[in-house]
């Protein structure tokens, strides 16, 4: 593309040329437009657009990525030449030419760098930062369901807490032990919903875990596969999902069958369209009565979560009864 550029261009390089547009405003003002402005431009109406008092949207990449990929677009061959040959001509179009060459070269090596740092960055950092970029949605916006939802706790509990989980977080991991805690501690007074996020594009073996505890739910015992995943994060290939099915006792025949024909993903994409209409994008997050919990979820900060939620919940019970 580059050599197709150049010999489209129409320009005959020499060092007067180059060395005039070294300090010419119009070659500097090119480079500048194309190596600065795109990606400043895409990226700030990108993350704009994912303002919630603006557009609200919801990219299904984190900014850095949208950023980096903006770099990229600095590169102008084509259409960036046409427009340099309607905007000027003679000497002022040759700079202008040796302008959009130039600003490629480097566009071309900022974008590579900013991907590459991108990509440096730890995975848990850039998924997040997608959920980041939302800001906050305070409610869950599918109520939970008795009848379609995975529970621990009894169904009548004050106080609900709701999980978007991903079996290959190590976050995640960090998690489940506090909320097996939790659940000791405030007895009938906390129901734990746990619903699946498969990070699919950090976690290669996430979405097939989701599915396999599914198919280990088929048959009454997605509990167990729960804490069998989570206990064994790093061991999620298809044929450690099978050990873990013999280990808590499943038919392996009919979960490895439903494994295999994924007759649980519709059930997993279920849950992760109503994570997006809750604007989450990162993992574990949490919803407590129906609001999202904000901050740390280490055992002290989710506990005093809890005791207000219960609070709270036994306020409105006794001015109802009143």
């Amino acid at each position: 593309m580059p050599v197709f550029a150049l010999a489209n261009a129409g320009l005959a390089l020499h060092i007067a040329l180059l060395r005039d547009a070294l300090t010419s405003p119009i070659t500097l003002g090119v480079v500048a437009g194309l190596v600065l402005g795109k990606p400043l431009g895409i990226g700030g109406v990108s993350w704009l657009a994912t303002r919630p008092w603006f557009l609200g949207l919801r990219p299904t990449v984190g900014l850095p990525r949208i950023i980096g990929a903006a770099g990229v677009a600095g590169i102008g061959f084509t259409i960036s030449l046409f427009i340099a040959d309607l905007a000027f001509s003679g000497r002022r179009l040759e700079e202008a030419k040796i302008g959009v060459l130039v600003a490629s070269v480097l566009a071309a090596g900022l974008g590579w760098l900013m991907m590459h740092a991108v990509d440096l960055l730890p995975k848990e950092v850039v998924a997040r930062a997608g959920a980041a970029s939302l800001g906050p949605v305070e409610d869950l916006a599918a109520p939970v369901d008795p009848e379609r939802d995975h529970i621990r706790g009894p169904l009548d509990a004050p106080v609900t807490l709701v999980e978007y989980g991903d079996f290959e977080c190590p976050y995640c991991g960090r998690a489940e032990p506090v909320i097996r805690s939790l659940l000791a501690e405030f007895g009938n007074d906390l129901r734990y919903v746990f619903r699946h996020l498969p990070l699919t594009d950090v976690h290669e073996h996430a979405e097939l875990a989701a599915e396999a505890a599914e198919a280990a739910g088929a048959q009454d015992r997605f509990w167990e596969m729960h804490d069998e995943l989570f206990a064994h994060q790093d061991a999620l290939e298809t044929d450690d999902l099978r050990k873990h099915a013999k280990a808590i006792g499943l038919d392996v025949v009919r979960f490895w069958e439903d494994v295999r024909m994924r007759a649980f993903a519709r059930r997993v994409d279920e849950d992760v369209r109503s994570a997006d209409e809750s604007g989450v994008a990162g993992t574990p997050t949490f919803f407590v009565n129906g609001k999202r919990h904000q901050g740390a979820y280490d055992l002290d900060a989710l506990t005093r979560v809890v005791l207000a939620a219960r609070a709270r919940s036994a306020a409105l019970a006794a001015a109802g009864r009143g």
